[in-house]
């Protein structure tokens, strides 16, 4: 069993890496979307100007199941405000994690404007994303998740507090 998957990876990850390298010569059709494992996923967001490294990393997280998915599902992620907010949150979850607990600071104000949550809205989403986070912390399994995993957690608990607190 565990051939058949690290063979099945190894021909998602060549397949990938095709696909990323007409991406990257601008060869794709009009509409044609995202490539899934260049653009798309974690690897896109941790390494978003380095299409081999997308492409690895997409096919170790998960075999790329997420970067299809969110290809497919909503193409739109793939890029602008929802990768650059991925990537912030990545390289600021430490000290984004402290201000949710504090209720204020520079960086979660930040992760905020990046989402597009208006500076009138954005007391409302971090009361949200305070009651998301406490959940968070207080599940056992926390503590034992990878830095990657937590990041990936509070993409999400924010980017629903931004969908229902920050809405017009």
């Amino acid at each position: 069993m565990k051939v058949k998957t690290v063979l099945f990876g190894a021909a998602l990850f060549w397949s990938a890496v095709i696909s990323g390298s007409a991406v990257a010569a601008d060869t794709k059709a009009p509409g044609s979307g995202p490539s899934p494992y260049a653009d798309c996923g974690i690897g896109a967001a941790l390494f978003n100007n380095t299409k081999w490294a997308a492409v690895t990393s997409n096919v170790i997280w998960d075999l790329g199941t997420t970067a299809v998915i969110s290809a497919t599902a909503s193409p739109e992620t793939c890029s602008g405000k929802k990768l650059a907010a991925a990537h912030f949150i990545n390289a600021t979850y430490a000290t984004l994690a402290e201000q949710t607990a504090a209720g204020h600071g520079e960086q979660l104000t930040t992760i905020l404007d990046i989402f597009g949550c208006g500076r009138d809205r954005q007391s409302q989403a971090v009361r949200m994303i305070r009651g998301a986070m406490s959940l968070e912390v207080a599940n056992p399994q926390y503590i034992g998740q990878t830095h990657l995993e937590k990041a990936a957690s509070f993409y999400q608990i924010v980017d629903t507090a931004v969908t229902s607190g920050c809405a017009a």
